[in-house]
């Protein structure tokens, strides 16, 4: 029996257009507070001059209109969609995505996957710190206590593709050396008078008469073999000089990705640790909105402080009152930092935890356990050994800070019965000493465990780091999609945009909108 044969297309009548949806009916289907009409609301509240100012005046008009295709993309981010495919789909079947084009045709995944990595990529720094404005002028953020904190992302790249600099060091300095060697072999062989590398490659080729012969049963000739290796050695060469390049004072970075530099990410459900090349993310949250952004390649957290900060306050104007900081942040350049600000820093010191501890108090080893006398300047221990000054000198940082340190030695270690415990040093125990930094650190003691103190790293562990986790968790967002810098910090831009909308929604729906700082508990 022949198969009885199917129109391609189910359409029953003429309607070939996208749905427009209007309000009455949308009333019905989309309750009056979603959080889409939030978004609808607050986009059009924003100033979008810098949106329409990525495309030309003359030319082509957009297949859809920008506003419209921004709040698309911004409420996927919202609802935890990133990938094109998804938002594509969402647009043709989502009944709110489809109220957002207000009868538009629905993008394809071309249009938005350009928007998003070219328009948006140029603008989307200052569209967020425009909504960052404008829940400032409804009173949402004060400008009063940030809280500062980071994590790792892992980048869209191959854990494989590592370049690590201290190994492309040593090839590239035994491949100079081999070099200079093939290169004055051949200047002696062919009696060549050029010195440089490329010179001398010059002064082979122009001694080629006969066309250079490959294949199997084909023997190279000893001019043929010199020129090759020549110009493989200079190939080689010039790999090695773009990776010093794209190091950047980077001790890594990855091939598929060379702006990600490869880091050491948390523990996985199996308690696995390896290195992946991913990107230090930095959040500034007041009032459990996201305030400001960073997206670095640095490691450290200490590195990345001075610049996230000097970046957020070009664009917002203003300065905070105070910042709170975890232990990763503390060093002796960012205490100066802010020395020279008007903005208190309240940075948990590295050894406040540790401190705590009865191993700590006993530990004979540490500067902090011994004796301190200001006016002869020097340490004693708990054998009663003098530790004096022995000469100052300068510390300079990754960055370029220069730190002054005084250098102490004790007077003799020789028959001390701790001595096994208090160094592992074959002469007298030795310290190192930034007199300006343990002031600073004592400050920053007293003013973390004030009562003021207390309710700001109890906000800061609540707020900048439950941001984190909204994104990681709730968002699932875990990994970047696109590549390089500049996307990816389209895609942080985008997604705490999407968080600050979603967070303004849920505090006006508790009625907790203004609020700043969650307070303590009392028994």
């Amino acid at each position: 029996m022949k198969n009885k044969t199917y129109q391609t297309h189910y359409r029953t009548n003429a309607r070939n257009v996208q749905l427009k949806i209007d309000e009455a009916f949308a009333e019905r289907v989309i309750p009056a507070n979603d959080s889409v009409r939030l978004l609808d609301q607050t986009v059009d509240e924003m100033d979008l001059q810098p949106l329409w100012s990525t495309y030309k005046r003359l030319g082509r008009k957009p297949a859809t209109n920008p506003v419209i295709l921004f709040k698309v993309i911004l409420y996927a981010y919202m609802e935890g969609i990133y990938s094109i495919r998804n938002i594509e789909s969402a647009c043709k079947r989502d009944i709110n995505f489809i109220w957002l084009l207000n009868g538009a045709k629905a993008p394809n995944y071309h249009e938005i996957a350009r928007f998003r990595s070219q328009r948006l990529s140029m603008c989307s720094e200052t569209l967020f710190y425009t909504l960052v404005k404008l829940l400032g002028n409804k009173g949402e953020i004060c400008y009063e206590h940030l809280f500062v904190d980071g994590t790792k992302i892992e980048a869209n790249a191959n854990k494989y593709s590592f370049v690590w600099k201290k190994s492309t060091t040593k090839y590239e300095n035994r491949l100079l050396e081999k070099l200079n060697i093939i290169c004055e072999e051949l200047r002696k062989r062919y009696g060549l008078l050029s010195v440089e590398a490329e010179e001398v490659l010059l002064s082979l080729e122009s001694l080629v008469k006969e066309p250079f012969v490959y294949g199997r049963g084909k023997r190279k000739s000893q001019l043929q073999r010199d020129i090759e290796l020549l110009r493989a050695l200079l190939k080689r060469r010039d790999k090695y000089a773009h990776y010093q390049r794209t190091f950047k004072g980077r001790n890594s970075f990855s091939k598929t990705d060379p702006d990600a530099t490869f880091m050491r990410m948390k523990d996985d459900h199996m308690r696995n640790a390896q290195l992946k090349p991913g990107y230090n993310v930095q959040l500034g949250v007041e009032g459990e909105y996201i305030t400001g952004i960073s997206v670095s390649s640095e490691r450290s957290d200490q590195l990345t402080l001075i610049p996230f900060m000097d970046n957020m306050e070009a664009h917002i104007g203003r300065e905070y009152k105070d910042v709170t900081l975890d232990a990763g942040y503390e060093s002796e350049e960012n205490y100066t930092y802010f020395e020279n600000k008007t903005t208190d820093c309240y940075i948990k010191p590295q050894n406040y935890e540790r401190s705590k501890t009865r191993k700590y108090k006993s530990n004979m080893a540490l500067r902090e356990n011994m004796t301190y006398d200001s006016l002869l300047d020097e340490y004693t221990c708990h054998q009663g050994k003098k530790l004096r000054l022995q000469y100052e000198g300068i510390r300079r940082s990754k960055s370029g800070y220069e730190s002054h340190v005084s250098y102490y030695e004790c007077e003799s270690c020789d028959g001390c019965p701790k001595k096994k415990q208090c160094t592992r040093s074959k002469g007298n125990r030795k310290l190192q000493v930034s007199k300006k930094f343990i002031e600073q650190r004592t400050a920053s003691l007293s003013r973390i465990t004030s009562e003021k103190g207390i309710l700001l790293r109890m906000n800061r562990s609540i707020q900048s780091e439950g941001a984190f986790g909204v994104i990681k968790q709730n968002y699932a967002f875990r990994q970047f999609l696109l590549r390089g810098h500049k996307k990816v910090s389209t895609e942080i831009f985008l997604i705490s945009m999407g968080y600050n909308i979603n967070k303004l929604h849920a505090k006006i729906q508790q009625n907790r909108t203004g609020t700043q700082l969650f307070e303590k508990l009392t028994a």
